[in-house]
């Protein structure tokens, strides 16, 4: 990040990675008295007639240290970084004007003297992902400060209530912040600060024992100003930027559920009936009835379920290149489509971390294993030795009722770019099979025909289970949205 010289002429066409970024840091009060060093300097009072213009604002890693700050007298509101005349915003009002910075100051002091924190967080957007989600012309440098502002008041709630081990003020009254857009530097950056008022007294908010035992914690998890990114991106996206991502969410969505639920009729084939039995064989029997992947990749070499595992493993890599190699393939692509939107948010991943889409597949493939591994556990030890015979006569009854029925079952395979992102209902003849299945051979101790039944139908009760969720987030969505829409107006804003 680097000065300009100008205002609002951000960088254009630099790479897509990170293009938010959410730095933070802190100072504490006895560092701050030793320099002579005042919070209040942060901000000073606006003078009408050096600023340059309220006119770009308009609806549609070169940070200083926060220690230095304070020798800038009126860093916040400089006039060579923003455009209006009054550009501080708090809680309350999107532009404080001297009497809001004159009690503002007044609350900083406070703090202050109270031997708190000043803690800082800096937004630094790119350009073009400004431009992206319709907030900055880079033709006529307007930007959609408002909207900017608006989305950090709401951040400012998590960080402020999450950031630490109990809410940092005591009381709605007991936190004074305040934030700024600088438009100096070839990034947009926000800036946000904020102090708890009255003195810490709290044990679980002061460090208990080293150096600096007594003092108020400064650390803000990185989980949740990972967070609060999210958040923020997520308020201020375009509705185009925000219905590509829900597509796409939507298309891995319906291409894992109809894996799951097709899952079962095309294991049962006579591709897979010598795989299953050798998974079965491998399972530790001392372990039945608590057999699960766990936290171990299915690849683990170490564990009593690993040779079981790995047969898994190997037994659903042979389902995705053949029975389900078109879901499969629509599952892959999309996901991997989607790391390109998380690189774009969050930056190129670090050594050891996992893509979106790895994770995505990992619990696929554990889902699909528990599932064969808990309906595997209704056999009995003592029909071990009839598995092959139930396999055989299980697959001769499916072949007989799929001689009638050739003509109805020709499979369409479509690439993922051609097939329908929505998932599509199991096909009529997958439904006679398992009908067919279900009517079939009871053998002693637990059979394969039993297995198929009690997996669709777990899967039925998750797939219902899943939908009632959806369903109560969607409303608590819109009861919220309706709250914040009535306290809009209530505000008059």
């Amino acid at each position: 990040m680097a000065k300009t010289g100008e205002i609002a002429a951000f960088a254009l066409g630099e790479k897509k990675t990170a293009m938010v970024n959410l730095p933070a840091q802190f100072v504490t009060s006895s560092t701050a008295d030793m320099k002579g060093q005042k919070y209040s300097d942060l901000v000073d009072y606006a003078d009408n007639s050096e600023k340059t213009s309220d006119l770009n604002n308009e609806s549609m890693n070169d940070l200083i240290d926060l220690k230095e700050q304070f020798s800038k007298p009126g860093y916040a509101n400089r006039n060579s970084a923003v455009t209006e005349t009054h550009p501080i915003f708090g809680s309350d009002k999107l532009n404080y004007d001297n009497h809001d910075i004159s009690v503002l100051r007044k609350d900083l002091d406070q703090a202050q003297k109270n031997g708190n924190n000043i803690h800082e967080l800096a937004f630094s957007i790119k350009g073009d992902w400004l431009v992206k989600n319709n907030l900055y012309d880079p033709e006529t440098r307007m930007i959609d400060q408002n909207k900017l502002k608006h989305a950090e008041q709401e951040v400012a709630k998590t960080l402020i209530n999450k950031g630490f081990n109990l809410p940092l003020g005591e009381d709605e009254n007991d936190v004074v912040w305040f934030g700024v857009i600088h438009q100096d530097t070839d990034h947009l950056n926000m800036h946000l600060w904020f102090a708890k008022k009255s003195q810490e007294t709290r044990s679980e908010m002061v460090k208990q024992e080293g150096k600096y035992k007594g003092q108020p914690i400064g650390v803000i998890p990185l989980e949740v100003i990972e967070q609060a990114k999210r958040q923020f991106r997520k308020q201020l996206m375009s509705s185009q930027e925000l219905k590509r991502h829900q597509e796409i969410l939507k298309g891995v969505g319906g291409f894992k559920q109809e894996i799951i639920e097709t899952a079962p009729e095309n294991l049962l084939n006579d591709r897979h009936t010598k795989a299953i039995k050798q998974i079965y064989d491998a399972l530790p029997q001392e372990m039945k009835g608590r057999w699960q992947v766990g936290n171990a990749h299915l690849t683990a070499r170490k564990g009593k379920m690993a040779k079981a595992n790995q047969l898994t493993n190997q037994l659903l890599d042979d389902l995705f290149a053949k029975e389900l190699k078109p879901e499969y393939e629509g599952f892959k692509s999309l996901t991997q489509e989607y790391d390109v939107i998380n690189i774009e948010d969050q930056g190129v991943m670090h050594k050891g971390q996992h893509k979106w889409s790895e994770n995505k597949e990992d619990e696929l493939r554990k889902r699909l294993a528990n599932q064969l591994y808990k309906h595997l556990a209704q056999i009995e030890d003592t029909s071990l030795n009839d598995i092959d015979q139930q396999m055989s006569e299980l697959l001769s009854h499916v072949k007989q009722s799929d001689k009638g029925n050739n003509a109805d079952k020709t499979k369409i395979i479509a690439s993922p770019q051609e097939k329908n992102l929505a998932p599509k209902s199991p096909a009529n003849n997958v439904k006679q099979n398992s009908k067919h299945i279900g009517d079939q051979m009871s053998v002693r101790g637990g059979s394969f025909n039993k297995i198929s039944r009690l997996w669709r139908q777990d899967i039925r009760a998750e797939t219902n289970a899943e939908r009632q969720f959806l369903r109560n987030q969607k409303k608590v969505e819109q009861e919220k949205a309706q709250e914040e829409y009535e306290s809009q107006i209530s505000r008059g804003m």
